[in-house]
């Protein structure tokens, strides 16, 4: 373990960078250190947020359907749903691959 100190204002700014980053702030700073890729990937979340919500009410849809509360849901509006979230996954992949 190798103890650092830092002004308060940088380490505020570098651990804001590492949460944007996804990283722990020892992950961020080993990575920065070592001159190794620390991407940022805007609209990530969001998508991802998305995701899981249409997951969840996949989920409930299965529930209801094997409880025999519902029978053949449309899931038009879901396949919506997972067409828009891969277009903003594209989108995000062109900007960052």
């Amino acid at each position: 373990m190798v103890a650092m100190r830092f002004r308060e204002s940088d380490y505020d700014a570098i651990y804001k960078k590492a949460n944007r980053a996804n990283m722990n702030f020892t992950e961020f700073v080993t990575a920065s250190a070592m001159n190794k890729s620390v991407n940022f990937i805007n609209g990530l979340d969001e998508v991802l947020k998305e995701q899981k919500h249409i997951g969840r009410n996949i989920n409930q849809l299965t529930t209801l359907c094997n409880m025999g509360k519902i029978n053949c849901p449309d899931l038009a509006e879901v396949k919506l749903g997972f067409a828009d979230i891969i277009t903003k996954l594209e989108e995000i992949a062109r900007r960052y691959g």
